[in-house]
């Protein structure tokens, strides 16, 4: 069985790695062909030096993203059958045991990823990002980001990590089973306390100021019988000049925030259009399903790894001689990845399938037109490229490509 699984995972993890790259390669290939000319259902709106800034800012992206790739895949190989876990237990199994020795084991690979990772992100913040505009972060915000994720990771993930731990070993056969239910609990309180324990330690959120964009708004929500502990306007500006918007919170805890850029960019009639496609995600209980489809899959996985857990295989074949409940949690979540990527374009097709359908409650509760006239704006400012390869689409995009996501919204503007 152990050299089975070697076997297997080098096949799936060759064949994965160099899908990913092929479809990165075809994305170049395919935005860099169409970018002398802008598509037909967009020449009136976008122009030509906008449209080439998003194809080179396309292709910038890809490249890295391909950088990122093979880094990716070199440090796993190195982890994994390149003895990197074996090196790290045979440091920390003589001078810790138990939960602790669990605790050092997590920590020190997510460690080496985020320090491997590191070089990545500045080269995407501080050249990509700033070669085309977008990027509004100093190297002093950029590090004092990074150190409060990584204080933040320790003072949230330690007690998480160690519940996990202590309720493998102590629950028995059915342990999976009792991490699932403490996962799916601490997920829920995430989402509850996010809004105003965490995010404010990374932005500045400002209630929306009165005026029409505030009295639109509140309209929309009463006619849509939506309820939100308020309306915020983060000052995204100070990282990016990327614009968004986006509900966070769960239950009464719920917030709709606006990044300030966007506001800068659109016009009142814009920002409600855009709000209630959002409202439509929240309406047709997409948040809902989605999180169940994510605890459905987090019970199946963790089910898996019950099974293979005590088998000694499972270690050795993936280049570590000893097993323990933290090398097994570590080696499971390593590898998963390699053999779930395929069902990428499953989870894209349902993730389209929803904005399709946000964008249809939008259209009913205010004009599609403004709708398609926000979307043009933010691709047009976001780079957001208008021809992108179909098929690295089909494996990549959560959103339809702008292309059908207008063509559709056109269709169910109402007549004036």
């Amino acid at each position: 069985m152990t050299a089975n699984l070697t076997v297997l995972f080098l096949a799936f993890f060759a064949l994965n790695l160099a899908l990913r790259c092929w479809l990165k390669l075809r994305h170049i290939r395919f935005v860099a062909a169409h970018r002398a000319a802008v598509p037909v259902d967009f020449a009136g709106s976008i122009t030509l030096e906008a449209h080439q800034k998003a194809a080179d800012y396309t292709v910038d992206r890809s490249k890295s993203a391909i950088a990122g790739l093979l880094v990716e895949a070199g440090t796993l190989l190195a982890l994994t059958l390149g003895g990197g876990l074996g090196g790290l237990h045979g440091l920390w199994a003589p001078r810790l045991d138990g939960l602790g020795y669990g605790l050092a084991m997590i920590f020190s690979v997510l460690a080496i990823s985020a320090l491997v990772d590191l070089p990545l992100s500045l080269h995407r913040q501080f050249v990509i990002e700033a070669r085309h505009g977008f990027n509004r972060m100093t190297p002093g915000l950029f590090f004092a980001d990074f150190v409060k994720h990584a204080l933040l990771g320790v003072a949230i993930g330690a007690p998480v990590i160690l519940a996990v731990l202590w309720l493998m070993g102590a629950m028995g056969e059915f342990w999976w089973l009792y991490v699932w239910l403490f996962w799916s609990a601490f997920n829920l309180l995430i989402m509850f306390v996010y809004p105003t324990w965490i995010a404010p330690l990374f932005n500045k959120f400002s209630p929306l100021e009165d005026g029409e964009m505030k009295s639109r708004i509140e309209a929309l929500l009463a006619r849509c019988g939506f309820r939100s502990s308020g309306l915020f306007v983060m000052d995204g500006s100070k990282r990016s000049s990327h614009g968004n918007a986006y509900f966070t919170g769960f239950g009464n805890n719920k917030r709709i925030v606006f990044f300030d850029t966007l506001l800068t960019r659109l016009d009142p009639p814009e920002v409600e259009a855009v709000l209630a496609h959002e409202l439509g995600h929240f309406r047709k209980k997409h948040v809902v399903k989605r999180m169940a489809l994510m605890f459905a899959g987090s019970l199946a996985f963790l089910w898996l790894l019950g099974q293979l857990i005590d088998a000694p295989w499972f270690f050795t074949g993936l280049g570590v001689p000893a097993g323990n409940t933290a090398l097994a949690l570590i080696l499971f979540f390593l590898v998963m990845p390699v053999f779930t990527f395929p069902l990428s374009p499953l989870m894209s097709f349902l993730s389209r399938r929803d904005e399709f359908e946000a964008d249809a409650y939008a259209a009913e509760h205010a004009a599609a037109g403004d709708l398609v006239h926000a979307l043009v704006k933010l691709y047009r400012d976001n780079a957001s490229t208008l021809t992108p390869d179909p098929l690295h689409s089909l494996f990549h995009d959560s959103h339809p490509p702008a292309a059908q996501r207008i063509a559709h919204l056109q269709l169910q503007e109402k007549p004036a």
